[in-house]
């Protein structure tokens, strides 16, 4: 009987055990669905989705502000879809003065590079030989200079000479002739070594360069003289690249192409039957995929005069600041151009909307703790408003600085609710 009561009491404290094991389990497993966010008042109730609840301390921490949403009259927008292309006023297409062989390459495809930094070293084989007519016509021009010397004392021998009748004044005229040839002489290689030192100079060569190259300098430079340099003309970006060391490459071939990415075009494409709403020098919204919380704004400066006969699309150009490189070439992008129509829009903040999964959201209060998020469509943007078009009416109080604190708060509690 004794056996039987010890048997029964380890069954129902297994039993007990159980239950109670299975409830605490249980308690584990809910614990993060009741919390929407890590500041959320204790024991609050489990919220909806989509309903983020933060305390009056997180929401000083967060410096969240509200706003009620309001009624304007604003442009209305057209939304177009355009890709992200370089300034071309700011893309360099480096090629060689001359013919020449690739000595050294400093940069390769990619590469950021500075105003004025080497790019290519090669071997200049026309400024080689520009060098080497330039010595010839040095060497002449010594040449003219010793002879006029030489005539100008025969000169003065002879005007000695015909003042004690020693010579005949025809010997006279003939050595005032010879010295006259002898200066025109020496104007005619001067002139002959300044043609080629401005050759020289187009090639990058300064006068102390060219003056390094004469003889009395102790040490010509001749041999190291054709040895050119490329340079970046600015800042950016090498986009394309075509050169390999020891290639024998000529004006003809572009070597690189440097872009300076500070500035981009975004090249957008209007439907014909919208071109009489848009213009130029308007500003406009720009959103790529591969930032879905960023808007970057830009300005249409120019439409263009012809019309795609296939989509029936006139390009337009945006220019964009990209100062931080976020804008990389060949992006897709959506564009919001405001128009020339006007429309009656509720108006809210641009801080006051976030984007989660692609999607435009705002953060709705419904009381002093409790916000909602909404789903919105956004329309054109007019300094720091931006029209809801969608989702969103009048009167309604929603977050503004601060409500990235409620996208993170809402994507927290999603994660919970995946695990």
């Amino acid at each position: 009987m004794s056996t039987h009561r010890s048997t029964a009491t380890v069954v129902v404290a297994l039993v007990i055990g159980a239950v109670v094991g299975g409830a605490v389990i249980s308690l584990v497993r809910k614990a993060p669905q009741a919390s929407v966010a890590s500041d959320a008042p204790e024991g609050h109730e489990e919220l909806p989705a989509g309903v983020v609840e933060i305390s009056d301390s997180a929401q000083r921490n967060a410096a969240l502000q509200t706003v009620s949403v309001t009624k304007q009259t604003l442009p209305a927008s057209i939304d177009v879809t355009g890709v992200v292309a370089p300034d071309e006023s700011r893309v360099g297409h480096i090629r060689p003065l001359a013919r020449g062989v690739v000595e050294r390459i400093a940069v390769t495809l990619g590469a950021r590079v500075t105003q004025g930094q080497t790019l290519v070293a090669y071997d200049n084989i026309e400024l080689g030989e520009l060098v080497g007519s330039y010595l010839g016509e040095i060497a002449a021009q010594r040449q003219a200079e010793a002879d006029r010397e030489v005539r100008q004392r025969a000169l003065e021998r002879a005007e000695e000479l015909i003042k004690i009748d020693a010579i005949a004044r025809q010997t006279l005229e003939l050595r005032r002739a010879e010295f006259r040839n002898a200066e025109a002489a020496v104007e005619s290689r001067r002139a002959g070594v300044a043609k080629v030192e401005e050759q020289i100079h187009r090639f990058g060569l300064s006068d102390a360069d060219i003056q390094g190259l004469r003889p009395e300098q102790g040490t010509s430079g001749h041999r190291t003289a054709s040895h050119s340099v490329l340079r970046a003309p600015f800042a950016g970006v090498v986009t394309k690249f075509d050169v390999a060391q020891g290639e024998l490459v000529g004006p003809e071939r572009e070597l690189m192409t440097i872009s300076d990415m500070s500035t981009v075009w975004v090249m957008a494409d209007v439907y014909e039957k919208d071109l009489a709403k848009v213009r130029a020098n308007t500003d406009v919204a720009i959103h790529v995929d591969a930032y879905p919380g960023r808007r970057f704004v830009g300005r249409l400066t120019y439409v263009s005069d012809i019309i795609d006969p296939q989509t029936r699309t006139a390009k337009v150009r945006c220019v964009v600041q990209n100062a931080d490189g976020a804008l990389k070439l060949d992006m897709f992008a959506k564009v919001s151009i405001a128009t020339t129509d006007r429309q009656d829009a509720v108006v809210v903040p641009v801080a006051a909307v976030q984007r989660i999964d692609g999607q435009s959201v705002v953060f709705v209060r419904q009381n002093a703790q409790r916000f909602i998020r909404r789903d919105v469509e956004v329309g054109a943007t007019a300094g720091e408003s931006v029209a809801i078009t969608s989702g969103l009416s009048g009167g309604e109080t929603i977050a503004t600085a601060g409500s990235f604190y409620l996208k993170t708060a809402a994507l927290r509690e999603r994660i919970g609710d995946e695990h």
